[in-house]
């Protein structure tokens, strides 16, 4: 990896040209960090914002259904989409054109007046989402490569506290501010932080090795490759599941099952989410002292063994714990998977991985639904558990698949 060694070697020099190159891999990074914030602060201030918006529509909850599918149709479509596009023009400039159409579309569906208006710009909104995701992560696994340090987590965590900030902050102003002005806000504060960090991206070009990027087209990779890449992508959906399925099912659980007060069901969720955070800050160190398969391997077992208490414990603050366990342990596995598989296939391997995860949270909620109606919801919430035991399994049967992306 000629381009790599060039900037280690630089870099150790100490000349001029090592500090300059130091200089733009650290810009690149803030840049990177700062549209991992904006992409799950947009969403995050939509989301908060669903009620009104169906109300506003007269949607029924079966069409506002019909109409959220929007998102993750033009979510799926679009992920693949992009990563030929990252391949083509780059992951930079893909990054930057992205934000803003996810920046503009935020502002549609509080203009629309019906639920097949909304279910249309909904499908705009998705692809955008899906896209930065693909173009950002492509993005900051060349940076990691770069920077010789498994930085990854710290972009996730990066979106999760943009989301946190995002639901924090709309919850504040639904009272006082209408859909319309709220989004339309949005929409302005993501052009101005795209306008401030987007050139950073532009000027600098992507620091991947050239030889991955001429591997990179999916005929040109060997079919060992393409399927690490499948096993990498269902790691991932066995995350995103455990996610979804606590975002829509966690505080019914605690409500239900253990008659938690309203608040403190409504807490549930929070927990899990402000542990997964802290999770991916320390994510960098924690990869540094395990290495990504054992990360990946503890981090599934933890989660198995938090969520089995969190569905199974009989007590309110004991199904807490449970869900604060499975923060931590999901919180560095779908990062560790997205830069396993873009090590290994660029664009392509991140498309994939996003795709399949992003499909393991769509999967997650209507299965445990499904499951809650044959069963019960304790016994539902306990694939979760499944699920992250079999992440930390196929984390540990890939332990020798790119074995310089694991060290």
């Amino acid at each position: 990896m000629p381009l790599l060694n060039k900037v280690r070697t630089a870099a150790v020099s100490g000349g001029s040209r090592g500090d300059t190159a130091s200089l733009s891999l650290a810009r690149l990074r803030l840049a990177l960090t700062l549209f991992f914030a904006l992409d799950g602060f947009l969403f995050a201030g939509w989301v908060v914002r669903i009620p009104a918006i169906k109300e506003q529509t007269g949607a029924s909850a079966g069409d506002l259904g019909l109409a959220l599918l929007g998102v993750s149709a033009g979510a799926v479509v679009t992920m693949t989409l992009t990563g030929r596009l990252c391949r083509r023009y780059g992951s930079h400039p893909v990054t930057v054109a992205t934000a803003v159409l996810l920046s503009l579309s935020l502002a549609l569906p509080a203009l629309t007046r019906s639920p097949l208006a909304l279910g249309l710009v909904l499908l705009l909104f998705g692809a955008a989402y899906g896209g930065i995701n693909v173009a950002m992560n492509s993005a900051a696994v060349d940076l990691v490569a770069a920077l010789r340090r498994p930085v990854m987590p710290s972009f996730h965590a990066a979106f999760s506290l943009g989301g946190m900030l995002g639901a924090g902050l709309g919850g504040l102003v639904a009272g006082s501010l209408s859909p319309t002005a709220h989004l339309i806000a949005l929409t302005g504060a993501g052009l101005l932080l795209t306008a401030a960090a987007g050139p950073v991206l532009l000027r600098h070009p992507s620091p991947a090795p050239p030889e991955q990027l001429r591997t990179d087209a999916p005929g040109e990779r060997p079919a060992g490759s393409r399927r690490a890449v499948l096993v990498f992508g269902v790691i991932a959906l066995c995350t995103a599941y455990g996610e979804g399925a606590l975002a829509d099912w966690g505080a019914l659980h605690l409500a239900q099952d253990l008659q938690a007060h309203p608040g403190i069901a409504a807490a549930g969720y929070s927990l899990f989410a402000l542990t997964m955070t802290a999770g991916r800050l320390s994510g960098t160190a924690l990869l540094e002292r395990l290495g990504q398969t054992r990360t990946v391997v503890v981090g599934g077992l933890t989660a198995g063994a938090g969520m089995l208490l969190g569905a199974l414990a009989p007590t309110v603050w004991a199904a807490l714990l449970g869900f604060a366990v499975t923060g931590l342990g999901l919180a560095n596995i779908f990062p560790v998977a997205v830069a396993r598989a873009g090590a290994l296939a660029g664009p392509s391997g991140v498309a994939t991985a996003s795709t399949l995860g992003y499909g393991g949270m769509l999967l997650g909620p209507p299965s445990i639904g499904f499951l809650a109606d044959w069963f019960s919801l304790p016994v539902a919430l306990t694939t979760v558990a499944v699920l992250a035991a079999g992440a930390a399994a196929m984390g540990y049967a890939s332990r020798n698949t790119g074995v310089r992306a694991t060290s």
